[in-house]
């Protein structure tokens, strides 16, 4: 009797792992970027269609922008990583050298837009598939630039013309916005100057002439403009104190919620020098995780996430979402209907990823020091170019 009663504990105990392993089996876990509880709530409705088409489960833990980058690192140190993550465009590179993600077949990449894919490279081999991409536009407050008589510039050196006029920081009105010191955002807008100037943040040309010129122009606009952080400019907008500003799609909705009598309008950024001008591009990247046990699923959750026809259902819901970067959806007709979000578009055209880099953080951070340094007066722009460049040297 004692042998049976054996024989059953020690079958059912069986029995009991075999669907604890296929529970396991049939779960991947997602970190994701989207925390906002509106956001979450997308993410969720989203998630619940892929689990009732493929009946995978999946479990969703949300990050933040201040630490989320930290948690991943442990996690991958610890053994312990998510089987999909979500990455900014900037991030990929550094995860990709790490050898800790999977790579995709070569196929998965060829539905996205060419100018998102270059982050997803690393080697010849492809580690992330590009979820989302949104850039940055200008916006203009009308009533500013009718004060002084003035139409839309067409050129930074015009910008500035007009910004000079604007400016009466008496009255505390400003001609234009300057991101000062403000990590992981300078960057941003200093890049926006670079490839505006006809530059690139490369080693190799670091103290070209387009640099120099770049760097000039934004001290020239810190004597018509003021200097903060990017929340608080966008805050300065919004009441109607800035003439010039550059920001992206969530100031819109900030606008329509806050102050939706605000009179502005947006156009494309203008080039400087008689270059064309150029905005930076963001993006979102989903990857997987290398150790993952279950990789198949996770590669087709992916694949499943990034399909343009439910990436445009998470951009309608979420305005700050962006664009597919599945070049089928990337211009469809929500967006067209849509004259705001497709000066975005029209934009993203002529928008620019920073540098595939493994190191790039380091070298944003001496990026942004560089133009730190010119804005308080403590180098000239070719003194502050050196100077990077012999910092970049020991990085790379």
């Amino acid at each position: 009797m004692k042998k049976l009663i054996w024989i059953f504990i020690i079958a059912n105990i069986s029995i009991s792992c075999n669907k604890s392993e296929l529970k396991n089996d049939n779960v991947i876990k997602f970190w994701h970027f989207w925390s906002e509880p509106y956001q979450a709530k997308v993410i969720d409705s989203l998630i619940s269609e892929f689990e009732k088409e493929t009946n995978i489960k999946v479990e969703l833990s949300q990050l933040s922008w201040n630490n989320g980058k930290s948690k991943l690192i442990a996690a991958f140190n610890s053994g312990t990583p998510p089987d999909v993550l979500e990455l900014g465009s900037d991030w990929v590179a550094q995860f990709s050298a790490s050898d800790v993600l999977a790579e995709f077949p070569k196929k998965d990449i060829e539905i996205f837009t060419e100018f998102s894919t270059a982050p997803s490279y690393w080697d010849n081999k492809i580690f992330a598939l590009p979820w989302i991409v949104d850039t940055r536009v200008l916006f203009i407050n009308t009533d500013l630039l009718n004060k002084v008589d003035a139409s839309i510039p067409n050129s930074w050196e015009e910008l500035l013309d007009i910004a000079k006029e604007i400016q009466d920081p008496k009255n505390e009105i400003y001609g234009m916005s300057i991101n000062g010191p403000d990590k992981n955002r300078l960057y941003k807008k200093a890049m926006t100057y670079i490839w505006s100037a006809g530059g690139e943040w490369q080693y190799e040309n670091l103290t070209s002439a387009e640099n120099q010129y770049a760097l000039t122009m934004y001290k020239k606009s810190v004597n018509v403009g003021i200097v903060e952080n990017q929340r608080n400019i966008d805050r300065m907008f919004l009441q109607g104190k800035i003439g010039f500003h550059i920001s992206g799609a969530w100031l819109l909705n900030m606008i329509k919620k806050e102050n939706p009598t605000l009179n502005y309008q947006l156009s494309l950024i203008p080039g400087m020098n008689k270059q064309i001008g150029y905005s930076f591009a963001g993006g979102e990247y989903i990857s997987v995780s290398k150790s993952s046990k279950n990789k198949d699923k996770a590669i087709q959750f992916v694949n499943w996430l990034c399909n343009g026809k439910n990436t445009l259902e998470f951009c309608k819901k979420i305005p700050e979402g962006g664009f597919p970067a599945d070049k089928n959806y990337f211009n469809d007709d929500f967006f067209k209907s849509n004259p705001e979000k497709m000066l975005f578009a029209e934009q993203l055209v002529n928008s620019k990823m920073t540098p595939v880099h493994p190191k790039w953080l380091e070298i944003q951070d001496v990026l942004e020091e560089t133009f730190e340094r010119v804005i308080y007066d403590y180098d000239n722009p070719i003194d502050a170019l050196k100077l990077a460049k012999k910092k970049i040297a020991v990085i790379k």
